[in-house]
């Protein structure tokens, strides 16, 4: 049975990365194109629909491309209008986990291609525009292929050097950015900020709090959803990170967060309603603003452990951004403690977990562009 305090470890793990809705604002209307990738045809959205102003010394380009596992995935390529070489050094860049290239992905690519980068903001497997028939669910070796996908498409992409090509990863897709570099040398250097280990977060709770026969018990409870989604013919949605109530029993929900904020709320919940269920972060297609994943996205994620080869990206660097109030921080130190040499841990004073989604004044871009500047030779 879970007790009070680690009932509340638990509400902080669902805080930090679940669905959330915004009612308060309607978004424009968007003009979707028809784009062809082959066997499949998607509806893009040409029409600006960011989160964030558009930069005028950056251009923005609509593209997509395949993953090894056939999945079409859409993407913002975004690059300097003014380059002062032939070909540009690159990154990738994705996250938060159940975010869309238009928040805080899109928001770090442009920055960073303003300061002379050629970057890609990807929409993850089955999110947002990109494929995949089942919609709103993570797979843990899905997304790590998307991270290398992305290297594939940029790399052949005649503005850029492709022995130039770096990975930029915010909060839950962190830990795919460092395990795709783990088994990808492509990848020349990587950093993320805000990074949360999903594996760890979904099958040992916030801070490792699940006891070993909480961890059956959720084994136990999605084994038999999928009997439910079996027979219904579909997934049902539900919390991908689970909660015990006082009595011990799995608390089951159909969306991320509730439609208001409660009062008094968590202090981490009300970081991410603040950003994902209001003007400033909302996207209509971000599972993080609007729904939830599917109740049985966690079973990849008991079998498969992010970052195990962390130590196989050395001699390539790795930097790790953390806030000094996050209550993700302890990621990033566990990372920094497990990656081997060269590598950094930059805590920034004051920033907890959700200002480095987008606060201009917390973020280290200066820091970021000179890493990779230093790293992409």
């Amino acid at each position: 049975m879970s007790t009070p305090l680690t009932s509340m470890f638990f509400q902080l793990a669902v805080a930090a990365s679940i669905a959330m809705m915004v009612n308060t604002q309607s978004l424009a209307a968007q003009t979707p194109t028809s784009s062809n990738t082959g066997d499949n045809t998607m509806q893009l959205t040409e029409q600006w629909d960011k989160t964030f102003p558009k930069i005028s010394k950056v251009t923005q380009q609509k593209v997509t491309f395949k993953n090894r596992y056939g999945i079409t995935l859409a993407a913002d390529l975004y690059l300097p209008k003014s380059q002062s070489e032939d070909k540009l050094p690159a990154l990738v860049v994705s996250g938060p986990f159940g975010a869309v290239k238009e928040q805080s992905a899109g928001l770090y690519a442009q920055t960073l291609a303003e300061r002379g980068f050629a970057t890609l903001a990807f929409d993850p497997s089955f999110t947002g525009e990109s494929g995949g028939e089942v919609r709103n669910v993570a797979s843990p070796d899905i997304y790590t292929e998307d991270y290398s996908a992305a290297v594939d498409y940029l790399g052949l992409r005649p503005e850029v050097d492709r022995e130039r090509m770096g990975a930029m990863a915010i909060c839950g897709l962190s830990g795919m950015a460092l395990t795709a570099a783990a088994s990808d040398s492509r990848i020349k250097a990587v950093a993320t900020a805000s990074m949360y280990d999903m594996s760890r977060s979904i099958s040992r709770g916030y801070q490792d709090g699940y006891t070993h026969e909480q961890r059956q018990q959720i084994i136990d409870y999605l084994s038999q959803q999928r009997w439910t989604d079996a027979e219904n013919g579909k997934p049902a949605p539900g919390y991908h990170e689970t909660m015990f109530d006082d009595k011990g029993e799995i608390i089951k929900g159909n969306r991320g967060l509730p439609e208001t904020l409660p009062d008094n709320p968590n202090p981490v919940l009300a970081q991410f309603f603040d950003y994902y269920r209001t003007p400033r972060g909302f996207h209509e297609r971000s599972i993080n603003s609007t729904t939830a994943w599917t109740a049985t996205t966690p079973m990849a994620f008991f079998s498969f452990p992010l970052m195990d080869n962390i130590k196989m990206i050395a001699p390539r660097p790795v930097m790790l951004i953390a806030g000094e109030k996050a209550h993700s921080l302890y990621y990033s130190q566990d990372a920094y403690q497990a990656a081997s040499e060269p590598k950094e841990l930059m805590i920034i004073p004051g920033a907890n977990h959700v200002d480095l989604y987008d606060r201009m004044d917390k973020i280290p871009f200066d820091k970021i562009t000179t890493f990779f500047e230093n790293n992409l030779k």
